[in-house]
This record gives structure tokens, sequence and C-alpha cells, in this order.
């Protein structure tokens, strides 16, 4: 598989099989992933891969207080501007409507949704969550790097026929995951990474994700 196929092919992943991953094959993905961009070739990346008990530990302590909602949330930052609009707000809006969509969930079926996105903290069957930190006092240069390598690990996962779904969502949670992973103190929680095998009949894997015009994003000058 070329970048360009990894590219076109990658996608959030949001029903895995059992299938396991292989360490050795996720380590020769991080090996090759530290090739990534940073500023100052700062590196400013850490993760935590977690699978089998660990993981379930994870996904049991954050299932326990699901249902208080967002009294037992500690974000460690807002996952959205507060004052997210236009064509911004709308993209999301837009890609969570398909979702539900592709799931048969109307908007008044409240239940059915909660219920579908507390998925989110079992990453939707994935055997593999990587959570990531970062020390807290990096800044938006270093979090973009973050972000950078992330990109890299995905793509690299495509190349090895593996999937994955990048979920700030688990930052909703961060006490819950310190309780369980060991994360340093001075470092702030970023977001987890689900990996796997997608399930290829699974309609919420198939649904589609378009993304706005090339001019919409991008202006040309100096150019004939």
């Amino acid at each position: 598989m070329d970048v360009s196929q990894a590219v076109a092919t990658r996608r959030s992943v949001r029903a895995f099989t059992a299938d396991p991953v292989s360490r050795d094959t996720l380590r020769r993905i991080l090996e090759q992933a530290q090739r990534a961009p940073s500023g100052g070739n700062t590196q400013p990346w850490h993760g935590v891969v977690l699978t089998g008990a660990p993981l379930s530990r994870l996904h049991e302590a954050v299932g326990a207080v699901l249902a208080h909602g967002r009294e037992a949330q500690s974000p460690e930052y807002d996952i959205y501007p507060r004052d997210l609009a236009g064509p911004y707000e709308e993209r999301r809006r837009g890609v969570g409507e398909a979702l539900y969509g592709a799931l048969a969930i109307p908007r008044e079926n409240k239940a059915g949704r909660l219920m579908w996105f507390a998925q989110n903290f079992r990453g939707f069957g994935a055997p593999v969550l990587m959570l990531v930190h970062t020390p807290r006092y990096m800044g938006p240069p270093q979090w973009a790097d973050i972000g950078m390598w992330l990109q890299t690990v995905m793509l690299l996962l495509r190349e090895e026929g593996l999937d994955s779904c990048p979920q700030e969502a688990w930052a909703m949670y961060s006490r819950q995951i310190r309780e369980v992973v060991s994360i340093p103190e001075d470092h702030i929680f970023f977001c987890g990474l689900a990996i796997g095998h997608r399930d290829p009949d699974a309609a919420v894997n198939a649904f589609p994700v378009p993304r706005a015009p090339l001019d919409e994003a991008v202006r040309w000058e100096g150019w004939d």
C-alpha cells in the first residue's frame, strides 16, 4: 500500500473485530513513526499501549461512572472551542448525524444515542488502545507535532492492514484513566487511539464522511 492508498482508506473506525494485534507489528509501526516531524526535534509525544487485562480494567473504571454524566467527567482541556460556529460546527454536527443515520438511531432516541456513545469507552471493540499524553507546559506548536505523529501512526497502521480511531472523548475521563494507568502528574492527557481490524460489515464503518472543497481551505497567490 502506498501513501496515497493509506490516506484514501484511513477513516475513524467505530466497529472492530476481536482479532488480536501483534505487539511486534505495533512496535515496528511506532518505531517508524518516530520519524514524524516536530519543531526543534522536540518529539513531545508519549504513549501507553494497552491490551488484555489492563485495557479491561480501564473499560470497567470508566464504565462504572458513565451513568453519573458530567458529574464524573474531568476533562483537562476543551475538546472543541466553546464558541465553535459556522462551517466548522456544521461539519461536526453533520458527521454526527451521518453516524447515527448509519446506525438507524434517530435524534429522538436519546437513550439509544447515549448507549452508542458509551461504546467510545470500550474503544468500539478494539483489542488495543494507546493513551497519548504530553508535558503540561507544551504549547500549541507541540500539540500540532503530536497530531503529525498520530497521523503518521495511523497511516502506517493502514499499511499493515490495520485500522484506528483517534478518540479525544477519553479526555473527559482523565481522572479515571489516571487511577488505572500511570501518567505523570506534570503531563496532560490528550487522547486515546483505538487500534485493531475494522469490521467490514458494520454500517458505521461505511457511511460517507465528506471533506470541504480544497478552495474553501486553501487560497492561491502568485500563480498564473
